[in-house]
């Protein structure tokens, strides 16, 4: 699979089932995701979020998978669209999650700017709308 597209949406599906079956919390497999990713995927998330930080490889992606997974049991991209410029992709979209603690539903404005290089994904950087909200839906304090 090297079409930058198809990897995207390989992973969102991947990641809405691996929240759908509970996640890291209820042993659900990293496995899925894992092969859409590098060996070496970097992920850089807001400092400000619960699950913010720098993460490196599967093992740093699977760690921000249990913080993520730990936040929220349902997590889903939506009505993306993708802007493609060489190996970049920006992902225009909307995050739907459900905060496990709360119950709190989330619905709102993405954007993320994605590396994919011979059909796997080596970089993300996602922006969310309003980092408050997730941390307030969430429950949880931001770096932890």
């Amino acid at each position: 699979m090297d079409n930058p597209i198809d990897v995207l949406n390989a992973f969102y599906d991947a990641e809405r089932r691996y929240m759908a079956s509970g996640g890291a919390a209820a042993g659900a497999s990293f496995d899925e995701m894992a092969s859409t990713l590098h060996p070496d995927v970097e992920l850089h998330q807001s400092p400000d979020l619960p699950w913010g930080g720098e993460y490196r490889g599967h093992a740093g992606f699977r760690e921000w998978s249990l913080k993520m997974s730990d936040a929220f049991d349902q997590l889903s991209v939506e009505d993306a669209r993708f802007l493609v410029a060489e190996d970049k992709v920006v992902i225009l979209c909307r995050l739907v999650t459900r905060a496990r603690r709360s119950g709190d539903v989330l619905n709102a404005p993405m954007a993320q700017v994605v590396t994919v290089q011979n059909g796997r994904i080596t970089e993300f950087r996602p922006f969310y709308w309003h980092v408050p909200d997730y941390v307030s839906a969430a429950g949880l304090a931001p770096g932890t």
